[in-house]
Parts: structure tokens; sequence; C-alpha cells
């Protein structure tokens, strides 16, 4: 079976948008891949994060894929900063680029120039994310066009390192996403919902009560033309709810528009609302019963075990081949 590595970074809330358009594509992948998932948290330090905060949001997050429909049994589920092999892993990789190749990446060049006193972690992060894929020599990476970026670099370095001392990883492939049914923001549709928007009243947490919730869908932004039909272009908001209604109970756009023919927006409102609070609230109820207790703390003693011993061993032949050995 193919190997499938995704990482998450626990940034932000995850959101409506994120299920829809991500998870629930992650939760079919895991049947016909060898799946890693991991949260990425030394990734997220590249900023300054609150230690209590991240501490609380690594669990969370885990715990709420889970809830989604993650399958413990059928993907390894680690934290990244359990596994001490996989920065040394980096820095044997760091020593195998170019600073011109770091420095050329899309996301360093763009925050660098938000924040002149950026860290190194900034310049050197695409290289540990190269680690997090070479390390237990993955087959694909499930990312976004603005991503295929990073699954080159880890490629070019690790030819590279083939190169000079001989076969040693796996050269992965980038896996465009079979991206989901894209999610706007219910108060601006024509741009995604997202983790990070400043205003979230027009975002949908996961973690969302289940009044504001519904409170959120009927003031979503609509129109004044006063038909219910889907044309993203010049009805983006009404769009939008047909897309969230359609994606959460497997009906067609086509059979939505024919119930609401005639209807106004508030009944369609009503609706979305409703199976949205309730969708949203059966993934609560199996949240609460994960987050606290042991058997979130097995599958990740689980994962990380296995993180770990795949990664020991690939670090222990770099050393061999590089020369840092004793014997």
């Amino acid at each position: 079976m193919k190997r499938i590595l995704t990482g998450l970074k626990p940034t932000g809330d995850l959101t409506l948008g994120n299920y829809i358009g991500a998870i629930k594509q992650m939760i079919n992948m895991q049947d016909e891949y060898d799946s890693f998932l991991f949260v990425a948290d030394l990734h997220a330090l590249t900023i300054y994060q609150d230690p209590v905060e991240l501490k609380e949001r690594i669990r969370k997050f885990i715990a709420m894929y889970i809830a989604c429909g993650i399958d413990p049994q059928k993907n390894t589920i680690y934290i990244q900063s359990e596994n001490e092999y996989i920065p040394a892993i980096s820095y044997l990789l760091e020593c195998n680029t170019n600073y011109g190749e770091a420095s050329r990446m899309i996301q360093f060049k763009e925050k660098s120039k938000q924040n002149a006193n950026f860290s190194v972690g900034l310049l050197t992060y695409p290289i540990l994310m190269a680690a997090d894929i070479l390390y237990c020599d993955c087959d694909y990476v499930p990312v976004g066009i603005d991503q295929k970026q990073h699954v080159e670099l880890a490629r070019n370095i690790a030819e590279r390192f083939n190169n000079k001392y001989g076969k040693t990883f796996n050269l992965p492939e980038p896996l465009l996403s079979k991206t989901g049914t894209k999610i706007y923001d219910l108060k601006n549709p024509t741009k995604k919902m997202s983790k990070s928007e400043d205003n979230p009243s027009g975002v949908i947490s996961l973690f969302d009560d289940l009044p504001s919730i519904v409170s959120k869908i009927m003031r979503a932004t609509t129109d004044s033309l006063n038909q219910i039909k889907y044309d993203p272009e010049n009805q983006p908001g009404i769009s939008n709810l047909l897309n969230i209604a359609s994606s959460l109970t497997n009906r067609s756009i086509d059979d939505l528009v024919s119930q609401f023919n005639g209807k106004g927006y508030g009944e369609l409102k009503k609706y979305v609302a409703e199976i949205t609070a309730n969708h949203i609230g059966e993934i609560q109820k199996r949240y609460e019963q994960i987050v606290n207790s042991e058997l979130l703390d097995e599958i990740l003693n689980k994962g990380i075990a296995r993180s770990r011993e795949l990664a020991q061993q690939k670090y222990e032949a770099m050393k061999l081949k590089v020369g840092t050995v004793r014997k």
C-alpha cells in the first residue's frame, strides 16, 4: 500500500470550510493509503504562540479530526515535536540545502517582507517540512497548488543527498488535493472561509456553540434578487448556502434548488442552519468523548512509537553515510 503524509498546523480554529473542503477528503483517502497524520506544532513556532494556548490547541485539533471521522486504525497519528529524530534529520538536510533554495520559498519571501525581524526558523522551516516528508519514505503528500513548492524542495534535497551519499530517500510526489467543495465566508461570500479571519461572524468554527452557528447562518449575506438559484457569480451568498447544504446532506444542488423554488431566503437559511447545527453537534458530542480521554493518549502513544522507530532508522542511516559515527 502506498504511503501518504499530511500535516496540520495548530493555529486558529478549525472551520466548517476546513471540514467540507479538506477533512472529508482525508477521510476518503484513508482507505486507499497507509496514512500518516501529524500535528506540525514545531512549524507553528516560526511566530510567537502563547504556550498554554498552543498546548491546548494541539490536543483539541487531534480530537476534532478524530471526531470528524479520521480513523486511528487507518492513520498513524502523532505530534511532530514528540519525535526528536525529525529535527536531527532536518539539520542534516539543512547542510545539503542551498541558501538560495530556502530563500526562494514563496511563504518566506512574503512573510519576511511583512516582518524584517523574522526568525531563522521562518527560513529553515521548509527544510523541517522536508524532514517530515522524507523520514518515513512517503509516496505522496496531498497539497494545494500553493504548497506544491514545498514537496518539490523536499524532492530536490532528497535527490541531492542520494547523489552524494547513495540511495537514502524515496522521492515523494505532490498529490494535488482532490479539492472538496470550497466554502466561503458568510459575511463576504466572495472570499474563502478562513480560520484566521478577523471577523468571526462570517466564519463557523467546529467549536462554536450551536445557537451561534444558527445565528451566523441566519444573518448570512445574500442579495436582493429574491430567487433561490445556484449562480456563484451573481448570487455568491445563496450559492454558498446551497454548497453547505449539499455537502452536509449529500443531496444535489439541483435537488435543493427544486425544493426551495419559489420560497424565501429565510426558509433556505433556516434549513441550512438546522442541518449544519445538527451535523456539527454530532461531531462535538464525539469530540467531548475523545478530547480528555485516555483513548486519545493511547492513539498518540501508538502513533509516535511508529513514527519514532522509522525516524530513528532513517537518522542512523544518514549518520552512517555522512560519517558522524564513532565506529
